[in-house]
């Protein structure tokens, strides 16, 4: 019986618990009111039967010396139905009568008379069936060697008790048929949220996770998610569980996307790192080749030149791959106070003597203190080198390139400003990713002119490492780089420079 009950739906056991419960304390409320009564109006019998059998001893001792004597039966007052007896000294009946209605009293017969033996002469209340007559309340009483035995009829009191118990029982079952009902469709009303969140879930199972949908996910609506009831919190708790598997997918997605773009990148790099290297290469063993079969076809001389410059090439490259790879795996710089103007004055200097036909200028701006970083000042020279080295290389003859050095309480910011062309837009969200070049022809202008698409790569990576950021923006006509770095939080060890700016 429980195991099929549990298999029943909520509404279900909900209604049947409630119905028992309701049966339960119907029933306990029932006999309560049935012994109660019955206690009541056996009491009040007994103490008329009390009442009836002093009457017949005071009417029997009147005549003491008529043992079988039940003329106080005669006597008005006592209900029809009401039997007496004449007891002897061992307890039997010599005489018994019971009051007949408008008529003389009628005496009992044997049988009659056996049903009344045994009686305790001590007052007690006994109930004995009387053949003919029906069950009666009997008790007896001994005064003064006068005993009498008086009884009533107890159907008065049984009527009622079988009619309470008849309106009890109409009663309970149209109350409880009502309650059934009315707890029907309360069941059913309080129950329709948590049917809602059930319709919601199972909505859900059948959303193509497995085919990567991460949005659009049904919700259990916001009246079923009141955390006032167990309905809502359990939407509630649904709707975060939803939101937890659509972030999960989300994020397993990014994940994903991250490591295809990881593996696009990876195999990128490869294939230019590969190309790098084989061009040069590839032009060492030609002249060699041209060197072994004799000197008639090449000068030594230029041969000679061409191999070193292409053996200068590669080593910068490599070098170049291998300061990436130590960045990438976390390996610590050197670490010391650096002077950010006097390093951002060296590179334009270095950067006037290596582009002769730009011009460029120096701005400095060092109203709240010296621009003093800690770093690796070699690492921090290339940054700010290669960013020049950018503007020299891809803008024209004439372009002016404008290097400034800004200082606040927290931050150094260095920027390369020149009025050349402009990055592409569609080259500009990966003008940091390496192997990023313009020209993706791989063509050079020249053996150590750069154009291998790392030095912006190189610049990030420094920078990073340092706790900065670097970015770019660029239109035709302005473009401008932008280093921050921390500052060292030290106290300034010299004189404030002021703000100026210089052509260089």
């Amino acid at each position: 019986m429980t195991a099929r009950l549990r298999s029943r739906s909520l509404r279900t056991r909900l209604l049947v618990f409630i119905t028992a419960v309701l049966v339960c304390v119907c029933a306990v409320m029932a006999l309560t009111t049935v012994f109660a009564q019955r206690a009541y109006l056996m009491g009040n019998l007994d103490n008329q039967v009390s009442d009836a059998a002093e009457r017949g001893v005071g009417g029997a001792a009147l005549h003491p010396e008529l043992t079988r004597d039940l003329t106080f039966l005669g006597e008005s007052g006592h209900p029809a139905g009401m039997l007496a007896a004449r007891l002897d000294a061992e307890g039997d009946i010599m005489n018994a009568a019971v009051v007949s209605q408008d008529a003389p009293p009628r005496s009992l017969d044997t049988a009659q008379a056996n049903a009344l033996k045994d009686i305790a002469q001590d007052g007690s209340t006994h109930t004995r069936q009387v053949p003919g007559l029906g069950t009666y309340r009997v008790t007896a009483l001994n005064a003064g060697g006068v005993r009498v035995l008086a009884g009533l009829p107890m159907d008065d009191v049984l009527d009622t008790i079988s009619g309470l118990v008849e309106v009890e029982i109409a009663v309970a079952a149209v109350g409880l048929t009502a309650a059934g009902c009315v707890c029907a469709v309360v069941i059913r009303r309080q129950l329709r949220p948590l049917g809602r969140v059930a319709a919601t879930a199972v909505e859900v199972s059948h959303a193509p996770l497995g085919r990567g949908q991460v949005t659009g996910l049904t919700r259990v609506p916001e009246q079923d998610t009141d955390p006032g009831s167990e309905a809502g919190q359990v939407g509630a708790a649904l709707n975060r569980m939803i939101d937890h598997v659509e972030a999960s997918l989300a994020e397993r997605q990014r994940s994903e996307e991250q490591v295809r773009r990881s593996e696009e990148r990876m195999r990128r790099f490869l294939a230019d790192a590969s190309h790098e290297l084989r061009t040069p290469l590839a032009s060492i063993a030609g002249y060699a080749e041209l060197m072994n079969r004799g000197t008639d076809r090449i000068e030594p001389g230029l041969a000679w030149r061409r191999v070193n410059a292409e053996s200068a090439r590669m080593r910068s490259l490599v070098e170049d791959l291998l300061l990436l790879a130590r960045l990438d795996e976390g390996r610590p710089l050197q670490s010391a106070e650096v002077d950010m103007a006097a390093l951002v004055a060296e590179a334009v200097w270095d950067a006037r003597a290596a582009g002769a036909g730009h011009v460029w200028r120096l701005e400095l701006d060092l109203d709240d203190g010296p621009a003093l970083v800690l770093g690796d000042e070699a690492r921090l020279h290339q940054v700010v080198a290669n960013l020049m080295a950018n503007a020299r290389v891809h803008t024209p003859v004439g372009t002016t390139v404008i290097a400034t050095v800004e200082s606040t309480r927290t931050t150094c910011v260095v920027r390369v400003r020149d009025d050349g062309p402009g990055i592409p837009a569609a080259l500009l969200p990966t003008v940091f990713e390496r192997f990023t070049r313009a020209d993706t022809s791989r063509t050079r202008a020249g053996v150590l002119e750069g154009g291998s698409g790392l030095g912006l790569a190189i610049a990030s990576a420094i920078t990073a490492a340092h706790g900065g950021r670097i970015d770019v923006q660029s239109t035709p006509g302005r473009t401008e780089f932008t280093l921050e770095l921390p500052v060292t939080g030290l106290p300034a060890t010299g004189t404030t420079t002021a703000a100026r700016t210089a052509p260089v």
